[in-house]
């Protein structure tokens, strides 16, 4: 009888699991050769493609104008509500809703017949103590040989002399009367106080006219010239008052809402006498031709203001400029056609182009598209693989960039593949 102990076997399913695993590592040995045959080597470097296609542009020169921005909105100079300044019946409306007139145009008629009346009562006045004065004149001077002469006393003379000065006051009085009378009769022939555009119009003919009513009977606005009211930090007032006090005008630009386009030209004219203290901002007004009417009341501009101007600064295009953990730096293209990272230092900037005041000199060539894929000492092209890097004319003084033709796409294309 065999005592020994039963051999124990492993169950089936833990049996086979070692092939299960074998075969994974086939199947992965297989698909990891897939794609280092197919796809990893896309990723190997291309001894061809290395070179990034780039932008460049030439340092240079130029003036650059420091420029202080602020928010404002267009004031006319002249914003008048034309109101009778006698009462009386509107006979006439002279002017079309919206038109523009000039100084001194015609705008409406206010019946002028009383005033008219009234002007010949005070000349009949007037008249009759003319001829009362002048009799009183006659008599004095008779008065005054007949005195020389011992006929009369000196009483009735003083009495003549009295009576003249007081018909002179009289007639003085009457003179004024007809002045006013004579001035309410120009009262009602209405016309422009000032050139500018008339709005809608308060009365109809028919209506009486009063100078209490509020609303008068149009408001006129001055156009040309016109003012931009707007603000500046109090930070920047120094500099301004400075050109100022130094007799310099200072020139404003109005640009529209969203800042980019340029509405007109102007000079600065006013400078408020105190500063808000709540928003710590001054008011400054600029005057501006508007024979276009680019300008219109109310309108919200943004105003640009040129404190002063850097003739002769070393100018780089805005593109060029890039910050990182070097700081601020630039590509700065070599002769063997590799770049290599230049921390700068900026000044000024107006538009797209900002002064330089450490790190290039004029002739230095800096990359502006392209910069994305770059590291130091990276190898470029030019869009145009068969051009030569020194062959790029463009410098920032002009604004201008090259830009990247179909070809030079294409091979940007094909260089990351």
């Amino acid at each position: 009888m065999d005592n020994s102990a039963p051999v124990a076997r492993a169950p089936k399913h833990k049996r086979k699991w070692p092939k299960v695993v074998l075969g994974v590592v086939v199947l992965a040995a297989i698909g990891g050769g897939v794609y280092w045959a197919y796809i990893g080597s896309d990723a190997k470097p291309n001894k061809r493609n290395d070179k990034v296609p780039v932008s460049l542009v030439t340092i240079g020169k130029g003036d650059i104008d420091i420029i202080d921005r602020g928010l404002g909105s267009v004031t006319p100079l002249a914003d008048v509500t034309v109101r009778t300044q006698i009462a009386g019946q509107i006979q006439e409306i002279a002017f079309q809703e919206g038109q523009i007139v000039q100084k001194g145009d015609f705008l409406a008629q206010i019946d002028p017949r009383p005033y008219q009346m009234a002007l010949e009562q005070a000349s009949g006045t007037l008249q009759r103590d003319q001829a009362l004065l002048k009799e009183a004149q006659i008599d004095l001077t008779r008065y005054q040989k007949l005195v020389a002469q011992d006929s009369i006393s000196k009483q009735q003379l003083d009495t003549q002399n009295s009576l003249v000065a007081q018909y002179q006051g009289t007639v003085e009085t009457d003179q004024g009367q007809v002045d006013a009378a004579k001035l309410n009769i120009d009262y009602c022939h209405i016309t422009a106080p000032v050139g500018g555009r008339v709005g809608l119009r308060q009365v109809d003919i028919g209506n009486y006219a009063q100078t209490s009513d509020t609303n008068g009977i149009v408001a006129l606005t001055q156009l040309d010239p016109i003012s931009v009211v707007f603000t500046l930090p109090e930070d920047n007032l120094p500099a301004v008052m400075k050109k100022l006090s130094a007799g310099t005008v200072l020139d404003v630009a109005a640009y529209d809402r969203d800042d980019k386009t340029k509405l007109s030209d102007g000079k600065l004219t006013a400078v408020d006498n105190e500063i808000n203290v709540s928003t710590g901002t001054v008011k400054l007004r600029a005057q501006f031709d508007n024979p276009t009417a680019q300008l219109f009341p109310n309108q919200f501009v943004n105003a640009h203001i040129t404190v002063d101007t850097v003739h002769d600064a070393v100018v780089a295009p805005q593109a060029a400029i890039l910050r990182g953990a070097p700081g601020t730096f630039v590509y700065l293209a070599n002769d063997d056609q590799t770049v290599s990272v230049r921390v700068v230092k900026l000044g000024a900037s107006q538009d797209d182009r900002v002064e330089i005041l450490d790190g290039l000199k004029e002739g230095d060539k800096v990359v502006t598209d392209g910069t994305d894929k770059l590291r130091d000492g990276a190898k470029f092209t030019l869009p145009d693989s068969g051009a030569d890097p020194a062959s790029d004319k463009t410098t920032p003084a002009s604004g201008d960039k090259p830009a990247a033709d179909d070809s030079g796409k294409k091979h940007h294309k094909n260089s990351g593949t």
